[in-house]
């Protein structure tokens, strides 16, 4: 099988696909008022009424003409008058990278199709930021850097010709279409478990790298070297003010689909993206450092996380400082991912002011996923959530995880037990401790899930002043939560198919309020770990008798 080809063969279901969305009633893009936290006004960006075709420029849609050049002609020609709209009509434009400039929209009609060149000598290193780090990378397909007013909308689609690049896991493949992979062309790790499309990729992942940035290249002689291993990020807008992004498809990306970085005022709006599953670090939108954001109507299904907030990586992130703050996601779809709204790892430059509501995740490893480890820093705090339904979460349908490893919920449970946090030493509290803090969660609803909750917090900073309520979860174990204070569990039903209910340790100040479970249970609640403090269960279903609490928790449990 040709997965590129079956990737670009799916244009025609995909655009039947938005056309079914289309005829959706999106919600309004929510106002400014009526929040938990000051909302700037987010205005669209200001384009002229100038406007021209990219076939003006000698483009041609045939799906075999490079049109790099028409597209730059058209694009300068714009500029120079001060900016406009240049369309892309029906046809299949065969391209290599395109950058906007200043009061440019590009605009990709009905039945329109970019795809991007497989052509990896056009896209040539460049300095800019990934994975929360400043690096080198190959050229993004599509990118705007440093532009005030940009814009891509219309009904069509933009494909990043994503399998050209990508490395293939073994596993993510039936056996016939790993053979048919291998069979194409490529090189295999030493162990055959996954194939690389060169072996200038397999240096690059083989040679050190933290995740997808070498920790030892230094020079650009040194990144040439593993210039195959430098996937772009198929839309990078960085340091822009006033961008939009509406109603297009953006599908089959190298890496991450659309990274907007340093951002102030960015509206995201009815947007569908979408990678294969087998697609590694096919993020559906990373948002890094951005201020004033509102992503309504969209729909993911790829093979990483789906809506991904990030603010940079350790010492770099905070040294940035740059706070992703002010954000509004409303009435989004997560079909498929890691996680269906994920905050980090990469939040070292600091969360704030984020409210997520009327989403609809299925079908993802985790459906509201936090993640940091020891040495990022950052602060993620005054995040609301609510209105938020899930169905066949693989793992969590909420997680706070800050042992964070680097893997895929799915993939850390396969690789072995997890470490249990029981009596874990705490360790000096400095710049590079993450906190989450002061997050707020309501009215949300899980069918099907391997556990109900985890927090995972660390000795010396606990996952703190979290509030869950009016929710009701059916999964195959019940929550558990470490190193966590002050969390309130409000009208919360947990319905385990086997097992507690409600797994404490290490908690401190934690109310259960109407804390509904399972009547029967042998072990409804359990309680470990040597400190506990001041928790408090009110539940007709959580007794003295079923509850399995250690020896030095049992004086600081109360059961009502």
């Amino acid at each position: 099988m040709n997965l590129k080809l079956v990737t670009i063969c799916a244009a025609a279901a995909i655009l039947a696909t938005a056309a079914d969305c289309r005829a959706r009633t999106p919600h309004p893009a929510p106002s400014p008022g009526g929040h938990p936290f000051e909302m700037p006004h987010v205005a669209r960006p200001a384009i002229p009424a100038d406007t021209v075709s990219v076939a003006d420029f000698g483009g041609v849609g045939d799906g075999h003409t490079l049109n790099t050049a028409a597209f730059a002609a058209a694009i300068d020609a714009l500029a120079a008058r001060g900016g406009g709209r240049v369309e892309v009509p029906e046809g299949v434009w065969f391209t290599g990278p395109i950058v906007l400039k200043d009061n440019i929209e590009l605009h990709v009609g009905q039945n329109a199709v970019i795809v991007f060149s497989d052509d990896k000598s056009l896209y040539p290193l460049v300095e800019t930021t990934f994975e929360g780090l400043n690096t080198l990378r190959c050229q993004s397909p599509l990118s705007a850097r440093g532009v005030k007013n940009v814009a891509v909308t219309g009904r069509g689609v933009i494909d990043g010709n994503g399998d050209a690049w990508r490395a293939v896991k073994k596993d993510k493949l039936n056996p016939r279409q790993w053979k048919e992979l291998v069979q194409g062309g490529g090189v295999l790790s030493d162990d055959g478990k996954t194939w690389y499309p060169s072996e200038s990729y397999k240096f690059g992942a083989t040679s050190g790298a933290d995740q997808n940035v070498s920790t030892w290249a230094t020079t650009r002689a040194d990144f040439e070297r593993m210039r195959d291993f430098l996937r772009p990020v198929m839309v990078a807008v960085h340091n822009c003010e006033n961008v939009l992004l509406e109603g297009v498809t953006f599908q089959n990306s190298p890496c991450w689909n659309i990274h907007p970085a340093m951002c102030t005022n960015l509206i995201v709006n009815d947007i569908t993206v979408r990678c294969p599953d087998y697609a590694q670090n096919s993020d559906g939108i990373d948002i890094e450092s951005c201020r004033n954001v509102v992503l309504t109507n969209s729909r993911f299904d790829v093979g990483d996380d789906g809506i991904c907030i990030k603010s940079g990586k350790d010492k770099a992130g905070r040294d940035r400082g740059i706070p992703c703050e002010n954000i509004l996601v409303d009435n989004c779809i997560v079909f498929h991912g890691h996680g269906g709204f994920v905050v980090g790892s990469e939040m070292s430059g600091g969360v704030r002011n984020v409210k997520v509501s009327n989403c609809v995740f299925s079908g993802t490893d985790v459906g509201l996923r936090f993640k940091s480890t020891r040495g990022r820093g950052g602060v993620v705090e005054h995040i609301w959530i609510e209105d938020i339904a899930m169905s066949d979460i693989l793992q969590e349908p909420l997680l706070f995880d800050l042992f964070y490893g680097g893997k895929s919920a799915s993939e850390a449970l396969a690789a072995g037990p997890e470490a249990e946090s029981a009596d874990l030493a705490p360790v000096a509290v400095d710049e590079t401790t993450p906190a989450f803090r002061n997050i707020h969660i309501r009215n949300v609803w899980c069918r099907g899930a391997r556990r109900a909750m985890y927090f995972n917090g660390l000795p010396e900073m606990n996952v703190e002043h979290v509030t869950v309520e009016n929710t009701y979860i059916y999964a195959a174990t019940g929550a558990r939560i470490n190193e966590s204070s002050d969390v309130v569990l409000r009208n919360v039903q947990i319905v385990p198919e086997q097992g507690p209910a409600l797994m404490l340790n290490n908690v401190k100040n934690l109310r259960a309020e109407g804390f509904v479970a399972p009547g029967g249970l042998d072990r409804a609640l359990v309680v470990t770990g040597s400190r506990n403090r001041g928790i408090a269960v009110s539940s007709a279903q959580i007794t003295k008798e079923n509850a399995d609490l250690s020896e030095c928790a049992a004086r600081y449990v109360v059961i009502k």
